[in-house]
């Protein structure tokens, strides 16, 4: 996420899109990390939820980026990252499903 928001202002001058995409992206590891140090499984799973949120609102932004044409549909690096937030999204959706039943 660091490195599209350097090519997207550096070269594309696109900034406010992936200011949003930066935030959102790098919330989804600091949330898991914060799950992991939970006090509690409730804490866990919130923090998991927060992650999961968060993951979805960059496929949202990722998507915009390729509805405004700052990132190419077609371009391998586009599909991988697309490809990638989507199995995020999953996985910690699965995570949270997992650990509510666990309660």
């Amino acid at each position: 996420m660091v490195n599209l928001y350097k090519h997207l202002c550096k070269d594309r001058k696109e900034y406010i899109l992936s200011k949003q995409l930066l935030r959102s992206g790098t919330s989804i590891g600091a949330n898991i990390n914060e799950a992991q140090a939970g006090q509690s499984k409730n804490d866990f799973i919130a923090k998991m939820s927060i992650a999961s949120k968060e993951a979805r609102e960059s496929k949202y932004w990722i998507k915009l980026l390729i509805k405004t044409g700052y990132l190419d549909a077609v371009d391998r690096h586009t599909k991988s990252l697309l490809s990638e937030i989507e199995e995020i999204v999953k996985l910690l959706t699965s995570i949270v499903k997992t650990s509510q039943g666990d309660k």
